[in-house]
C-alpha cells in the first residue's frame, strides 16, 4: 500500500510576534495587506494580534476576520476571562490562550502560584469552549519548566478540551537533541494536535521545529522573514522549503509566492533582508566563484540544492574577482553582446582587478569594460535618456523635483515630491519609466571617495522587477542628486537593454 507524504500545517505569528520585533510598527492597511498576502501563500491559521492588548489591536483583529480569508484567523488571549472576551467579541476562528508555567515566569511575570497556574488553565480553556470556540494552549516558557508539572499543565489542558498544545521555545535555549526528546515523550500521553513555537536566540528557531516535527509535531509556528522577539522566531519561507524538499513532506504553502511575500513584509516592516538569508535574501541563487558559474550554467543541480524558480526567485551570475569565464560569459550573452576568446579572457582580467581592489562590480561596470575591450560602445542608444531636470528643496519647501524623460525617443515629463532631494527625483523616473517596465529602486547606497564639502560622491543603485531580477549601476559626481539620477538611469538602460535582448531571444 502507499504511504501518503506527511501533512504539517503552518501557524503564522508575523502580524502578532512578528510585529513585536523592535522597531516594528504596522498599521491596519499594513496588517490587512499582509493577511491576504499569507492567505494566497497558503498558512493554515493566522494570528492575526492580540486584541486585549489595545482598541486598535481590537480593531485590527476583527477586520482581518471580516475579509472572508480561507486561512483560520485566531486571536492572542492571557489565560483570563477579560482577554477571552475582548477574543470572543472579534469572532475569531480560533483562540490562543497562554500562561507562564516555568518557575521564573510564573514568580517573576505573574507572580502566581503553580496551583493558581493550572486553575487559570483549566478554567480558561473550558470558558473558550463553552462559547463554541476552537482553543490553543501554550504553556509559555515550556522548554524551561519543570518535567513535572509540565506533564501536569498539559494533561489538565487536555483534559478541559482544548484543541491543540502549542510548545513554545520562549526564550530559544533548546537545541534540536533536546527538542526531539522533549516532544517524543510528550506525544506519549498527548493525544491531540501539537504545535512548536520556537525563538531563534542561538540561530536554532528552524532547526529545532524541525526536530520537533521528527518526533511527532502536527504543526509549526512561525513569521515571514523571521521578524520577531529578539533574535525572532522561526523563518517561514526556511520552514516551508525545507518540509517540502528535504523531508518530501506536504503544507498548503504555494513555495512560489515565498520570495513574494518576504519582500512585503520586509516592505511594510521596514525590516530589510540580510543579503546571505536563506532562501530569500538576494544572495540566495547568486554565483560569482567560477567554479560554481560553470557549474551551474551547465547543471544547476551542481550548486543549487532547490530550483529558485520553486520559492519564486531567479538565478544570478555575478562579475567579481572570484568570477569565471563561463559566469562572466554567460551574463554578456543574456544581454546580447557576445565577445570572442581573447576579448572575453581580457574582460575577465579587468572585472578580477576591478574586484581586488575591493569594488563591487555592478553591471554598469561589466558593460563599460566590455565596451572598452572590444572597441564598441554597448547601449549607446540610450533607451531613457535625461534631457532636463529641476530640484527644488529648503527650510520650508517640499522638496520636489520636475524631469523630462526621453524613452524611446519620446519626450515625458514628470514631477513628485519627496522626503530629500534624491527621494524625490527617483520618485519622478520610476513614475516615468513605470509605464513600460513595473521596476522599483531595491537599494541605494551612498559613498564619498574623497574628503570635503565638494566630495566626489559614488551612486551605487539597485533596481528590481516584478520577478525578483536585479540590476546594478553606479555613478561617480560632486553632485549627489546627478550622480543618483545617472545611477538610476544607468540602471534602468540596462535592464531595459537585457529584458529586450532576451525578448527578442523568445
Amino acid at each position: 500500500m502507499t504511504q501518503h507524504p506527511r501533512f504539517i500545517k503552518i501557524f503564522d505569528t508575523t502580524l502578532r510576534d512578528g510585529e513585536q520585533t523592535p522597531g516594528v510598527s504596522l498599521t491596519l492597511e499594513d496588517k490587512i495587506e499582509i493577511a491576504q498576502q499569507l492567505d494566497k501563500l497558503g498558512v493554515d491559521v493566522i494570528e492575526a494580534g492580540f486584541p486585549s492588548s489595545s482598541e486598535g489591536e481590537r480593531k485590527v483583529v476583527k477586520a482581518i476576520k471580516e475579509l472572508g480569508l480561507n486561512s483560520q484567523i485566531c486571536a492572542l488571549s492571557r489565560c483570563t476571562k477579560k482577554d477571552i472576551d475582548t477574543a470572543l467579541d472579534c469572532d475569531v476562528d480560533l483562540i490562543h490562550t497562554f500562561i507562564p508555567s516555568s518557575h521564573v515566569q510564573m514568580k517573576h511575570a505573574v507572580n502566581m502560584t503553580p496551583e493558581q497556574v493550572l486553575v487559570s488553565t483549566v478554567e480558561s480553556i473550558q470558558y473558550i469552549k463553552d462559547h463554541g470556540v476552537k482553543c490553543e494552549f501554550s504553556p509559555m516558557d515550556a522548554t524551561r519548566t519543570e518535567a513535572a508539572f509540565l506533564h501536569k499543565i498539559c494533561t489538565a489542558a487536555q483534559d478541559a478540551g482544548m484543541d491543540s498544545l502549542n510548545i513554545p521555545d520562549t526564550v530559544g535555549c533548546m537545541i534540536p537533541k533536546t527538542t526531539f526528546e522533549l516532544f517524543k515523550d510528550l506525544k506519549s500521553f498527548i493525544k491531540i494536535p501539537i504545535s512548536v513555537h520556537c525563538h531563534n536566540d542561538f540561530g536554532l528557531a528552524v532547526a529545532n521545529s524541525l526536530a520537533a516535527v521528527e518526533a511527532g509535531a502536527d504543526q509549526i509556528h512561525v513569521a515571514v522573514n523571521g521578524l520577531g522577539e529578539r533574535a525572532g522566531n522561526a523563518a517561514l519561507e526556511e520552514v516551508a522549503t525545507t518540509l517540502h524538499v528535504v523531508y518530501n513532506y506536504k503544507t498548503n504553502i504555494n513555495t512560489r509566492l515565498l520570495y513574494s511575500t518576504s519582500r512585503i513584509v520586509s516592505s511594510l516592516s521596514g525590516v530589510s533582508v540580510q543579503v546571505n538569508k536563506a532562501i530569500v535574501g538576494e544572495n540566495a541563487f547568486a554565483h560569482e566563484s567560477g567554479i560554481h558559474t560553470r557549474g551551474v550554467t551547465e547543471q544547476p543541480l551542481t550548486f543549487e540544492p532547490i530550483s529558485p524558480e520553486l520559492v519564486g526567485r531567479t538565478r544570478k551570475l555575478v562579475a567579481g574577482k572570484l568570477a569565471g569565464t563561463r559566469g562572466v560569459q554567460a551574463e554578456l550573452n543574456e544581454i546580447g553582446i557576445h565577445p570572442n576568446d581573447l576579448q572575453l579572457t581580457e574582460i575577465l582580467q579587468r572585472v578580477k582587478a576591478l574586484g581586488d581592489k575591493g569594488k563591487s562590480v555592478t553591471d554598469a561596470d561589466l558593460i563599460a569594460i566590455t565596451s572598452a575591450v572590444m572597441g564598441q560602445v554597448f547601449g549607446e542608444e540610450k533607451i531613457v535618456d535625461l534631457c532636463d531636470m529641476t530640484v527644488v528643496t529648503g527650510l520650508k519647501a517640499i522638496p520636489t523635483a520636475s524631469i523630462r524623460l526621453a524613452i524611446d525617443g519620446k519626450e515625458y515629463v514628470g514631477a513628485e515630491t519627496g522626503v530629500g532631494p534624491v527621494d524625490a527625483v527617483l520618485k519622478a523616473i520610476q513614475k516615468l519609466t513605470g509605464n513600460i517596465e513595473k521596476i522599483k529602486l531595491s537599494e541605494y547606497r551612498l559613498e564619498a571617495i574623497t574628503g570635503g564639502s565638494n566630495a566626489v560622491a559614488e551612486v551605487i543603485i539597485k533596481i528590481e522587477d516584478e520577478k525578483g531580477n536585479i540590476v546594478s549601476a553606479r555613478a561617480t559626481r560632486e553632485d549627489i542628486v546627478m550622480a543618483s539620477v545617472e545611477a538610476m538611469i544607468n540602471g534602468i538602460n540596462k535592464y531595459l537593454l537585457k529584458s529586450r535582448n532576451q525578448g527578442r531571444k523568445q
